[in-house]
């Protein structure tokens, strides 16, 4: 093996300095696999100074991503930034001299995945992404070749491990919000910032891409409704609970039939699974993705979403992959976007609500909420009244229906006189009519 094969690092954090840890420690391994050996050219970092906790010489490190990533003896180049920019121009640079790409970085891909994949295309190299959902699970390529001859229908998935961690902490030890998201923090699970997970937009991100490779259309992240968790209070773990289901926030994306044509949606919150789920058991800060699919049905992926070592393996896989090309001189399968569906907008969406309604504790009220219902074109699967003195509470589970009229239903019962406050609206998912 007297050729070897350059690689550039973008970033050396928490990611990053495991790709570099086990580049160096299983060096010899992962040149076996290739067919030649892999050498690190080159980190590119802010603080070059800054200790990292990895054996490497410090020659290696250059604050000039721009310059490494143009060198002529750097063949792969593996991103680990995130965000955005510098990350987007790094990348193009590395494409357009030739470099195949492996990346983490599903920001940049849900909002700029297409001028990316266009640009490895034109280069007619790698662009390489498994490590930006769900951490070391291996789902993306599965869905893109291994499913290449199925039909998915739907993708649901618990793709954040902060508010999984959270929302279990809520269900299991009945702790509240705050106090769940303390405990995440102080854990390592939650950033000092935590709006990005809490509020769902690292979930959304991935729900794009995923999306995007299950139904062969560009879907960015504008197209994915969010919500987050935030909102989610003790009262709703409990009132999950006594119906046998508990609380995730959820990305999926579906296939619709429409008037026009087929179309597909892509929407992150939390919602109320049923308890005998497979997603119900995901524990901790642990990711899973469910997929269903035509001939090959009910598949689960499964294992820990974030993190510095697994993720750095999906990476790694990714690199090996695409080092494995570029020694063949041939490139992996393009971006499918042959179909090219419309995506609907939220309200068009098909969900059903868990609706609790705070209200007046006299004759007539329960046939005056459900004639509201009614009169929206909702049906009612379940309710459930409880006293409390003068008051009484209405708990009621809609069948499915087009979320726009849900939301009607919800606005018209807080106008009512006799109702004092709608006091927890929350979606229901995967459980049978």
């Amino acid at each position: 093996m007297t050729r070897t094969l350059g690689v550039a690092l973008l970033g050396c954090g928490v990611v990053g300095s495991h790709v570099a840890r086990l580049m160096v420690e299983q060096h010899v391994e992962l040149g076996a696999r290739v067919g030649v050996p892999l050498e690190l050219r080159g980190i590119a970092v802010r603080r070059p100074g800054r200790a990292r906790g990895v054996d490497v010489d410090a020659g290696l490190f250059t604050t000039d991503g721009e310059a490494l990533v143009r060198r002529d003896d750097v063949d792969l180049v593996v991103e680990v930034i995130g965000g955005i920019e510098p990350a987007r121009s790094l990348i193009l640079a590395a494409l357009e001299h030739g470099a195949s790409v492996v990346t983490a970085n599903k920001a940049l891909l849900a909002v700029d995945g297409a001028a990316l994949s266009e640009a490895a295309v034109k280069a007619a190299r790698d662009l390489c992404y498994e490590a930006s959902v769900a951490g070391a699970i291996p789902i993306l390529r599965p869905l893109a070749e291994s499913l290449a001859g199925d039909r998915i229908t739907r993708v649901l998935g618990i793709v954040n491990g902060t508010t999984n961690f959270i929302l279990d902490k809520m269900s299991t030890s009945g702790t509240g919000f705050a106090e769940a998201l303390e405990q995440a923090q102080s854990l390592g699970y939650a950033e000092a910032d935590p709006t990005a997970d809490i509020e769902g937009f690292d979930a959304a991100a991935k729900a794009a891409i995923l999306a995007g490779l299950s139904f062969h259309t560009r879907v960015t992240a504008a197209d994915v409704y969010r919500e987050g968790i935030a909102d989610v209070s003790a009262g709703d773990v409990a009132s999950a609970a006594q119906m046998g289901c508990v609380v995730k926030l959820l990305a999926i994306c579906e296939r619709h039939a429409t008037p026009a044509g087929e179309a597909v949606s892509a929407r992150v919150h939390p919602a109320m699974i049923p308890g005998d789920h497979p997603l119900a058991s995901v524990r901790e800060a642990y990711n899973a993705v469910f997929v269903e699919s035509a001939a090959a049905g009910r598949l689960m992926f499964y294992g820990p979403g974030a993190g510095g070592p697994p993720t750095a393996s999906a990476v790694l896989g990714d690199l090996v992959g695409a080092a494995r090309n570029r020694l063949a001189d041939v490139r992996g399968p393009a971006e499918s976007v042959h179909a090219q569906h419309d995506v609907l907008p939220m309200g068009d969406t098909l969900t059903r609500y868990h609706i609790a309604v705070d209200v007046d504790d006299r004759a007539g009220v329960l046939a005056a909420v459900a004639q509201e219902f009614s009169r929206h074109g909702v049906s009612i699967q379940t309710v459930r009244q409880e006293g409390r003195g003068d008051d009484a509470q209405l708990v009621v589970v809609t069948h499915i229906a087009r979320d726009a009229d849900l939301a009607v239903t919800v606005g018209g019962l807080a106008a009512m006189d006799m109702v004092r406050e709608v006091s927890s609206v929350m979606r229901v998912e995967a459980m049978p009519e």
